[in-house]
């Protein structure tokens, strides 16, 4: 597989260091990755603060460095906004992820990444169904213009389980509409991620990864003089310090056909065991290139990391 590097992981969002896209960039390069995902919003790539000399620009420096862009991540919540229907919030992001298509063309890609939406339990279930396909579906054949795929990531609650997200992506029904499986989910669902990779493959674009400790938590009740166990909490963790069993989803996604030139990102998109330091995003990340490489995922990459310690 060939190993990218989310942008998110040096975005801020989650009090971590905060990097300029360049400085991204040349992070990726040290740590050894061969490509970039890019999140389509600020501080990174946002469409709206590229206009075509920018782009340009972002495109000669991914160039420079040997990079690829392997795909832009969209943020998208086609259910929300009904609380306000005066606003058309779906038509303003199916114009937000065809601008994103238009910007990965611009940079060399040919993926943006998308999300269906968050459960409301003020609207039916089959309402909500309705509005994420049709808007995706819209995204598809708008992105389809300028030769992107959209990948759809299971991370969102609506379609969350795999069952309902192979229905999706049917009812969807554009040629350029696949997934970006990820593992996390399916693990916090209790699936058998071999078998469930295996089947998810043919459909599968785009995966990306990060790995997690399951934290109880627990409320006190003082009438009880006793506690109440509630949801765990989870943190991030360095790849394979975590209870998401990899070796079995990425075997299963190369049993069922996943590319073996196939794309595998690595993201810190929460807060991280050992917190957010530049230092700890570098440890974390390059644990990541070292672990596919260890487990024999990234062969190319392990190469070409081995002639570089040799100086050939």
């Amino acid at each position: 597989m060939r190993l990218v590097l989310h942008s998110v992981s040096y975005a801020g969002l989650w009090g971590q260091a905060r990097l300029p896209v360049e400085a991204v960039l040349d992070r990726a390069v040290q740590l050894g990755y061969e490509a970039v995902m890019l999140v389509g919003k600020r501080p990174h790539a946002s469409p709206g603060d590229l206009d075509a000399t920018a782009r340009d620009r972002l495109r000669a420096a991914l160039d420079k460095r040997g990079l690829r862009l392997a795909a832009i991540a969209g943020y998208t919540d086609f259910c929300g906004g009904q609380d306000h229907l005066g606003i058309p919030m779906r038509e303003m992001q199916v114009l937000y992820v065809a601008e994103l298509a238009r910007l990965t063309r611009d940079l060399g890609g040919d993926v943006v990444r998308i999300f269906t939406g968050y459960n409301r339990p003020d609207v039916p279930f089959d309402t909500q169904w309705a509005w994420c396909v049709e808007a995706i579906r819209e995204c598809a054949r708008r992105a389809a213009q300028h030769g992107v795929t959209i990948g759809i990531q299971n991370h969102h609650d609506l379609a969350v389980h795999p069952d309902s997200l192979l229905d999706f992506l049917r009812d969807v029904g554009e040629p350029n509409a696949k997934l970006c499986f990820d593992a996390w989910s399916p693990a916090l669902l209790g699936c058998d991620l071999g078998a469930l990779a295996r089947r998810m493959a043919p459909h599968t674009v785009f995966t990306t990864i990060a790995d997690y400790v399951s934290r109880p938590r627990y409320a006190y009740e003082p009438a009880l003089v006793n506690y109440t166990r509630q949801t765990d909490a989870l943190r991030a963790v360095a790849m394979g310090e975590g209870f998401i069993d990899y070796p079995a989803f990425l075997d299963g996604l190369r049993a069922g056909g996943y590319p073996a030139d196939g794309w595998a990102a690595y993201e810190m998109c929460s807060p991280l065991d050992g917190g957010g330091s530049e230092e700890n995003l570098d440890r974390c990340a390059r644990r990541f290139v070292g672990w596919m490489c260890e487990h024999g995922y990234a062969p190319a990459t392990r190469e070409r990391v081995a002639a570089a310690a040799a100086g050939t």
